[in-house]
């Protein structure tokens, strides 16, 4: 057994023996960081929400950072006029420092007005992010690594409209996506390579986006369908260092095969594709913490992605702790229709979760990822998808 697999695990049961020991005081600590904005309207009109600022300090870890410390704050609201129909806004915001010298600042948000006529939703990203290299392409060696900084600053909102059904949006927004202060090693391989915008590039693009979301609960969800479509048109007119498209779509599915325990079973499917001038920093990156678990960030590189993985979550009734399996497989490719079943990477898993915050059911969440000659462990709060 590795040295990363017995971290890990002894990282699972420290964790476990702590959670049983103190279960019954975890409600209590979270009242201690959770404050109220609209508290006394509440208590004067019941029929409103009970708004959530929910801020504290955070630790996670995954292969690409090591060890994350810092502040996190979730904000779970609804606009006033708001009932059961609407469902819970949700904007988090994440402020971390890792043992790998990197820092990021991160919100990805999604906000219902009332009875979700609009979702507003997208991701705002500050960071400072040395990144692993390995080459471009789908057979590039583990040897070959090598690492890179850089700053990164982008945003990207998009406005999506009720049409048609109950749960279908479709909308548009920009995306901007800035890449500065770029180091590499000298006569390195990206020094060789070269690859375009290596040294630093701006996208500016349009995007329009199809949403479809019958999810019940945001934060973790037990039932329902998610599917987005991006596809966005960059070009230099529009303030960019280089033109071209690119088309992402995410398609999630969740079934609850087990009303005694509330037992769910996750589909996911994730892919990317892109033409033109393409700038490195858009490229498809394989591996993280949220799909291809146990593949480091940036493993493999290339302009198309496809990716799925499938996800047995076990409950148990009246108690905080759950298990997790995990499987998966994808690739990245010059061109997605040189996608061949027999080359899928494949990646496979196990996790525990334990319950913060049962109400909204929000999880910590501990995974130890295999993937092909390679393995990893990630502790963060949140589901992978």
């Amino acid at each position: 057994m590795s040295y990363k697999l017995y971290k890990s695990l002894f990282l699972l049961l420290v964790i476990s023996s702590f959670t049983s020991v103190n279960a019954q005081n975890i409600d209590k600590l979270k009242e201690f960081f959770t404050f109220y904005p609209n508290k006394k309207a509440v208590e004067k009109d019941s029929t409103l929400y009970l708004q959530k600022f929910i801020a504290a300090p955070v630790m996670s870890y995954a292969p690409e950072t090591n060890f994350a410390f810092g502040t996190g704050a979730k904000y779970l609201f609804k606009f006033n006029g708001s009932g059961e129909e609407t469902r819970v806004s949700n904007m988090p915001m994440t402020l971390q420092y890792t043992l790998n010298n990197q820092f990021f600042l991160y919100s990805g948000f999604e906000v219902f007005t009332n009875q979700e006529e609009w979702v507003i939703e997208g991701n705002l990203l500050f960071q400072n992010y040395p990144r692993l290299y390995y080459g471009i392409g789908s057979d590039t060696k583990k040897e070959a690594e090598e690492q890179y900084d850089y700053y990164q600053f982008l945003i990207e909102p998009i406005f999506l409209k009720q049409l048609f059904h109950r749960y279908l949006f479709i909308g548009a927004g920009f995306r901007y996506n800035s890449i500065f202060k770029t180091e590499i090693e000298p006569n390195g391989l990206i020094a060789t390579n070269r690859p375009e915008g290596f040294d630093g590039s701006t996208s500016v693009g349009a995007e329009f986006a199809v949403l479809f979301d019958s999810r019940s609960n945001i934060l973790n969800a037990q039932d329902g369908w998610y599917l987005e479509f991006t596809h966005g048109l960059y070009d230099k007119v529009l303030g960019g260092t280089q033109k071209f498209n690119l088309t992402r779509i995410d398609l999630r599915h969740y079934i609850d095969v087990s009303k005694e325990n509330d037992d769910i079973l996750g589909l996911h499917i994730a892919g990317q594709t892109s033409r033109g001038n393409l700038p490195f920093s858009e490229y498809s990156f394989f591996g993280g913490s949220d799909i291809m678990r146990g593949y480091k960030e940036g493993r493999f590189v290339d302009r198309d992605m496809f990716a799925t993985q499938m996800e047995y979550r076990k409950n148990f009734k009246d108690s905080r702790l759950g298990l997790v399996g995990f499987i998966g497989a994808g690739d990245v490719y010059h061109n997605i229709d040189q996608f061949q079943f027999k080359n899928l990477k494949p990646n496979y898993g196990v996790g525990a979760r334990f319950s913060i915050d049962k109400k909204e059911n929000l999880n910590l969440r501990l995974d130890y990822g295999f993937g092909k000659n390679t393995s990893g462990f990630y502790l963060s709060i949140a589901e992978a998808f």
